[in-house]
């Protein structure tokens, strides 16, 4: 087991929006911070994270937790996964002892786990072939000098070697531990014809591509001899770490200076990153060759709204690409295109002109996309009055994906010179294309009828569902906030509650709930001290996630109420012991309320089965139940219609 007192200084290092903040884009909101929640899609945000708390809470899908929780969630990783990568992160020694020693990970029989170990070891792998074999250094590490790649940046990145070795990379692994499965699995060696085991990357330079996480999750190897027969890249198959259409390269190493410029430049390839990083130029992802995808765009979201598609000024290409620069519009995001002249690449033109021209160039030559998609169409158009036509329906679905709706008529106004159009008629052809788009959109929020649910299931749901969900929350909330506070007569808040508890025979139907009020009496019958932190901090997740999600205020009462106003409101700390009490009678009441309408339900079933006897004493039963209701509703002040 790992010492509770290192899981405190992990959890206590790391700090909640700078673990957050390295996945989703964080905009301060008084006291708390802001964003898109990376668990649901959204466009508004609901997404908060508590500094102060140490724990985060999407007000949308009801994800909340603390910075554990969060690694846990995002990358899908174990408890102790996610504790070992935030010690990495914040530079915390890892207990080496028996049960968590450095040879824990391969211990672990989880496929996903061995893989990410494998991937580990094989980036090691191919980065020593390349810097300390014979072969790399005259084959890899000249392809790099003179693709003009410095030795620093080759190292920020991974970049290794393959030897041209059948199966030297096969023969080390196995060396090693790793079974022939596994290694097939990751696609770093495969089987022939004749059943005999290869490397996959032979000869090859090799690129290591890393999550957003930071840890790396696939391959992708050049080929460097000329040869017709064989792919110029290799790259890893899907596995249980890597889905192509899920990554961007280089976001990992592009995060900070996204979020500093607040835009993103967009490239094809992995040398086109790797160059501007050499160049100077952080802010750059790449989509390794695929056409965008939804989940590649929901990536960028997180980090900016602002993109630029960097262009080699290939025309079949580019149109190729404008499906998926109509998916950048239709999530919000500001789009720019820039193309490099004379059929350059980022690379190539990085290098031809030196990194001060080539950061100038890109300051001024990028262009919004719509006005250069007219530009564009139109060329081929050629006066061409069908092809125009066609063009205009074009320009008008691009814009007509844009949410927002005044850039839609700013972009429009201006289209409407570009192609010497009516504005009036695109304003027509754009409600029409508008009106299809949102149509498609309102299905996915069409839900079906619900099920008819029997009178009696419908009873119990009503008077035992979300009223007693909601006041076994808030006692819940109140024990969490003032548990460990004292209170005359008893050890402390925690024990005062519990101890009414007892005497009213209440008792949470909620399992989670019920879950946190047994974790308080334990801990009171240990006679062991508590905080907040206990609980946000608890190495059970689901303890954890739910005190998070409980503790989180979605709004925050304005300091300005008493500085310009002269409302003065009561602090919860002054009142808790009065709203401890409220709680208590309300949940008391809504128990009532449960044993009521069973009663009568019971009642009714007597009736149907006419049995008098039954019958009688369900009805004295309800007649107990209905008093105790009325005098409960007398305490809280609430009015009872017959």
């Amino acid at each position: 087991m790992i010492p509770q007192t290192k899981i405190e200084e992990i959890l206590n290092a790391a700090h909640i929006e700078e673990v957050v903040g390295d996945y989703v884009r964080l905009k301060r909101r008084g006291a708390n911070f802001s964003g898109l929640c990376p668990f649901h899609n959204e466009k508004t945000p609901s997404f908060s994270v508590s500094p102060a708390k140490g724990i985060y809470k999407c007000f949308g899908c009801g994800k909340a937790g603390n910075a554990v929780n969060f690694i846990m969630d995002h990358d899908n990783l174990s408890y102790i996964e996610s504790l070992k990568y935030l010690a990495e992160r914040y530079r915390i020694e890892w207990p080496q002892q028996e049960n968590v020693n450095i040879d824990f990970e391969r211990a672990v029989k989880s496929e996903k786990e061995s893989l990410q170990i494998l991937n580990n070891w094989a980036a090691d792998y191919f980065e020593k072939q390349l810097w300390e074999s014979e072969e790399g250094l005259n084959i890899g590490v000249s392809y790099m000098e003179e693709r003009g790649f410095r030795t620093d940046i080759i190292k920020k990145f991974k970049l290794g070697y393959s030897m041209e070795s059948w199966d030297h990379f096969y023969k080390e692994a196995t060396t090693n531990q790793f079974n022939q499965d596994l290694l097939v699995k990751s696609g770093l060696v495969k089987h022939n014809e004749q059943d005999r085991t290869y490397d996959a990357y032979r000869g090859r330079v090799m690129f290591a591509i890393h999550g957003s996480n930071g840890k790396i999750i696939a391959f992708a190897g050049r080929q460097l001899k000329k040869d017709d027969k064989s792919a110029k890249y290799v790259n890893s198959p899907e596995t249980l770490l890597y889905h192509k259409s899920n990554e961007l390269y280089g976001l990992f190493f592009a995060k900070n200076s996204i979020r500093q410029h607040d835009f993103v430049y967009l490239v094809e390839g992995y040398t086109d990153v790797i160059s501007m990083h050499q160049a100077g130029v952080e802010n750059v992802v790449a989509s390794s060759g695929t056409s965008l995808t939804e989940n590649q765009i929901k990536l960028i979201k997180r980090q900016t709204d602002n993109v630029t598609i960097l262009y080699d000024g290939d025309a079949a290409g580019i149109k190729a690409s404008l499906r998926g620069i109509d998916m950048l519009l239709e999530q919000g995001l500001n789009v720019k295109v820039l193309l490099f002249p004379d059929g350059d690449d980022p690379d190539s033109y990085s290098k031809k002109v030196g990194s001060a021209a080539f950061n100038i160039y890109l300051e001024t030559e990028s262009r919004d996309f719509i006005l250069f998609k007219v530009k564009l169409l139109l060329k081929d158009a050629k006066g061409d009055p069908l092809k125009k036509a066609q063009v205009t329906r074009d320009i008008v679905e691009s814009i007509s994906k844009i949410p927002d709706g005044i850039k839609r008529m700013a972009f429009l106004r201006e289209c409407a010179v570009l192609l010497d159009m009516n504005e009036q008629l695109l304003i027509t052809e754009l409600n029409r294309s508008r009106k299809g788009f949102l149509t498609q959109k309102e299905k996915e929020w069409i839900s079906t009828e619900p099920n008819e649910i029997p009178y009696e299931e419908e009873v119990l749901r009503l008077t035992a569902g979300e009223n007693n969900f909601t006041q076994e929350q808030y006692l819940v909330k109140l024990l969490l906030l003032h548990g460990d506070k004292p209170v005359e007569g008893y050890t402390n808040v925690a024990h005062f509650i519990l101890h009414k508890m007892n005497e009213d025979e209440l008792k949470f139907d909620h399992e989670i709930m019920n879950l946190l009020v047994e974790e308080f009496r334990m801990l009171i019958t240990q006679q062991t001290t508590f905080t907040t932190q206990t609980f946000t901090q608890h190495t059970n997740t689901i303890v954890s996630s739910a005190a998070a999600g409980l503790l989180s205020v979605q709004h925050e009462v304005s300091s300005r109420w008493a500085t310009k106003y002269d409302v003065i409101m009561d602090h919860p700390d002054d009142v808790f012991m009065n709203d401890i009490n409220s709680a208590l009678l309300y949940l008391n009441k809504v128990t009532v309320e449960k044993l009521l309408a069973e009663a009568e339900l019971e009642v009714m079933k007597a009736q149907e089965k006419k049995d008098e006897s039954a019958e009688t004493v369900y009805q004295e039963i309800h007649m107990l139940l209905k008093a105790k209701q009325q005098e409960m509703s007398h305490k809280t002040g609430t009015v009872i219609l017959h």
